[in-house]
């Protein structure tokens, strides 16, 4: 068998552990003497802008993102090894590097999302040309995709119905084992800088001190970030109780900007929630948490199955909706301006942290379409160039549940901010956390301040208009304008209700 030379290129799977392209690579070391050459590469166009004209990565994502391949290459060195890092083009990259390495075979976790696949298919056909042993793996998800009950084509539309079929059929894989040495990379390799914010063309920034919890990047702080949530601190077992919390650092997992990245798999949180049922106990809780892992499965096999549909405007069912694109409506909504305290909370969190809890991105998606009647696109960019944990299939698969114009959507189903507030905020501690103008305002008030009486303004030192605004609009009579468009689309579409 003739020598090799393997590029483990990683994307977004910055880990040592259930890496099976590294575990292939290391298996093969041993056995055939191969070289292995891990490798990174910051892609530009992932730098450039949206549609609408955001960052695509903003500074927080990108800041999680250089701490995560600053911590794989530590961990890379740990055995034996290193990272190669470049900035370019990945079509241009690839290429050059396999001329100067004389690679034989460039190993890669399969993506789902359009536009990363369309970069594995360019790759495909330059490396097809020059004889390159190309071959992508899937990794992404819970559940392999070999391992589904049925062909991604004949995905169910409802998720209940999709998560009955897979948990009656339930085939998890074991987690690759962690690597133990690699070989070492040629001295004469020019292993690249990982680049600064401002390489990047983003602006250096310092964490905002009212975070409660910073994230930061890499398969270390996600490892421990587990370790503490299930077993120091022993959270898991009622997380199905606090996981809708705004505020606290353990209200929920906040797994989600590691699965993002991939410096945490799927699988192994699977194995370890597994574990804690075995030595600790077994709960609604302990399953819930699988259940979240399969909400997320499937829209990532949603966005399989449909491909580029996920991001039009129309969305999967083809609504043809008349969003409005209301930009100064739109800029009161980024930035905290609505006047309804739940949604404005949330928005100031996101934009001084990158991060937003599940139950408020419901909340403030649901606003912006259902009340405020503004293209969905907007929103789901807004969250792309935000978000730590952006994740194109979650991301735009949410959008599209949350518009109304999901594979799944059941009707006009709109969040009553009013209730949601009472429900998740009850003492008003979240809204007046992020609105600190609101601080004064008893919990019995906080979340309806256009309810104020002139006096009450003056006792709770807040002016309506002045210190915090007006309702942009009214909550259940803008639902219902909004409600009947939808429904008259439906009819266009569908002929009936």
């Amino acid at each position: 068998m003739h020598y090799q030379k393997i590029l483990v290129w990683f994307r977004n799977d910055l880990r040592l552990h259930d890496c099976e392209i590294l575990s292939l690579a290391a298996e093969a070391s041993k056995r055939m003497n191969a070289e292995v050459f891990p490798f990174y590469c910051f892609d530009p166009y992932h730098f450039g802008k949206t549609s609408f004209g955001f960052e695509k990565t903003g500074a927080f994502r990108a800041k999680f993102l250089i701490e995560s391949v600053i911590d794989l290459r530590a961990n890379l060195r740990s055995l034996n090894s290193d990272l190669i890092v470049r900035i370019g083009k990945p079509e241009l990259i690839l290429p050059e590097l396999t001329q100067q390495l004389g690679l034989t075979s460039i190993y890669y976790q399969r993506e789902i999302a359009t536009e990363e696949t369309s970069l594995e298919r360019r790759l495909h056909s330059i490396f097809t040309k020059q004889n390159v042993d190309f071959k992508g793996f899937w990794g992404k998800t819970l559940i392999h995709c070999d391992d589904l009950p049925f062909a991604i084509a004949h995905l169910p539309e409802l998720f209940t119905h999709f998560r009955k079929q897979v948990e009656a059929n339930l085939i998890i894989r074991e987690p690759f084992p962690l690597v133990d040495r690699l070989p070492a990379l040629p001295p004469s390799i020019d292993i690249g800088e990982i680049p600064h914010l401002t390489q990047l063309g983003l602006e250096e920034f310092l964490p905002c001190a009212r975070a409660k919890f910073q994230f930061r990047g890499g398969e270390t702080a996600a490892i421990e970030r587990l370790n503490h949530y299930f077993w120091a601190s022993d959270r898991l077992q009622v997380y199905k109780q606090t996981r809708n919390g705004m505020l606290e650092t353990d209200d929920s997992s906040k797994f989600s900007p590691w699965l993002a990245l991939g410096c945490l798999s799927p699988r192994y949180i699977y194995a370890q929630i597994k574990k804690y049922e075995s030595d600790r106990l077994a709960n609604d809780s302990t399953y819930w948490l699988i259940f979240e892992l399969l909400w997320r499965d499937y829209f990532h096999f949603v966005t399989a199955k449909y491909g580029n549909k996920l991001f039009g405007r129309k969305g999967l069912r083809g609504m043809d909706l008349p969003w409005q694109q209301n930009w100064r409506i739109f800029q009161l909504w980024q930035t905290g301006k609505t006047g309804f305290p739940l949604v404005d909370a949330n928005m100031r969190e996101l934009a001084a942290t990158g991060f937003m809890s599940n139950r408020g991105r419901q909340n403030v998606a649901s606003f912006l379409t259902k009340n405020l009647g503004i293209d969905w696109r907007m929103g789901a960019e807004w969250f792309e160039s935000r978000l730590i944990d952006y994740d194109p299939c979650n991301n735009w698969g949410n959008w599209n549940y949350t518009a109304g114009i999901g594979n799944d959507a059941r009707g006009f189903r709109f969040f009553n901010i009013n209730k949601q507030s009472q429900d998740y905020d009850p003492q008003g501690t979240y809204v007046r956390y992020w609105l600190p103008e609101l601080d004064a305002i008893p919990a019995a008030k906080v979340h309806q301040p256009w309810q104020l009486l002139p006096i009450e303004q003056q006792r709770f030192k807040v002016r309506l208009g002045v210190d915090y605004p007006h309702p942009l609009v009214d909550l259940f009579a803008s639902a219902k304008a909004n409600e009947a468009i939808y429904n008259d689309s439906i009819k266009q579409c569908y002929g009936t209700l």
